[in-house]
Formats: structure tokens, sequence, C-alpha cells
């Protein structure tokens, strides 16, 4: 059964906190995470859970960068009387999240088809969604000898046509 892209990340989230590499700065319970927003994230725990979410896209489309990931968690700016417009989400935490990621060998830096950005590692495919149990090519199905009794049926006169 697929889990859900929420529940993927939480538990990506959970197993984030306890790698080394991927802690929040000190500066990351005092900022907004881009100009469109009017408060600082409510969860004490968002960057574990912005890491996942990052590293999750970066799968999704990867190769990323910063500029493309800016615009994905950037929102609509509230201007007063003034109709809204996008405004692109901060770059810094961002960018530290990234750079984590690959310090943490999640994420590694190419270049695939003139693309230049970030990629998610075989490390990070198994912390994101688990190791798999069994792979699909790998399955047998028992086989049962209930035919082995039975004569086979010959095929019918193939060279008459009387």
């Amino acid at each position: 059964m697929a889990q859900s892209t929420q529940e993927t990340i939480e538990k990506a989230s959970k197993k984030l906190k306890s790698i080394q590499e991927i802690q929040p700065p000190k500066w990351a319970s005092h900022v907004k995470t881009g100009p469109f927003k009017e408060r600082i994230p409510e969860k004490r725990d968002w960057w574990h859970v912005r890491a996942a979410a990052i590293l999750r896209k970066t799968h999704i489309l990867g190769p990323i960068g910063v500029s493309k990931l800016r615009t994905k968690y950037g929102g609509k700016k509230n201007r007063g009387s003034k109709p809204e417009k996008f405004g692109k989400a901060s770059g810094n935490h961002l960018r530290k999240i990234l750079q984590q990621l690959e310090k943490a060998n999640l994420v590694e830096q190419k270049t695939v088809r003139n693309y230049k950005g970030r990629i998610i590692t075989k490390k990070g495919k198994e912390l994101l969604y688990g190791t798999p149990k069994q792979s699909r090519g790998t399955s047998k199905t028992p086989t049962t000898d209930t035919d082995a009794g039975k004569p086979s049926q010959a095929a019918p006169n193939e060279g008459s046509n009387k």
C-alpha cells in the first residue's frame, strides 16, 4: 500500500532528526521562510520537515537547484488593498538545507542532459521510502503439482483437414 505524501515527509523528517549533519542553525528559530510570510513557522521541527520535503522534491524534480525550490515554496504576498502577487521563498534556508543534505550524502550535484542541480542518491531514496522488502522481479509464486497425475492434452489432428 502506498503512503501519502504527508506520511512520507513526516517519517523522513523523524529519520532526519537522528542525522548529525542535518541540524537547524541558531537563526532558524527567528526567521520567516519568505518575504510573503507574516510570521515565523509554528512547528519547532520545521527545519527537518522542510528538509524531508526538499529531499522528496529532489527525487521527483531532480536535478533541481535553489532557484526552482524558491519558486516551489513561494506564495502570494498580501499587499493590502492591492492585488496579491507571487513572491519567491527565501533562498538562504533552502540553500543551507541542500548543503546539509549533500554533506549527509543524501543528495549530490550532477548535470543531466544540460540541466545542472542536485539529485537524490541511493541512500536518500532509502531514507525517504525505506528499503524495499523484496524486489518485484524476484517474487516467485509457489507451484503446485495438481496437474502432475493428469495426462497432457494432445493437440487435435493438425494435419488433417477432411
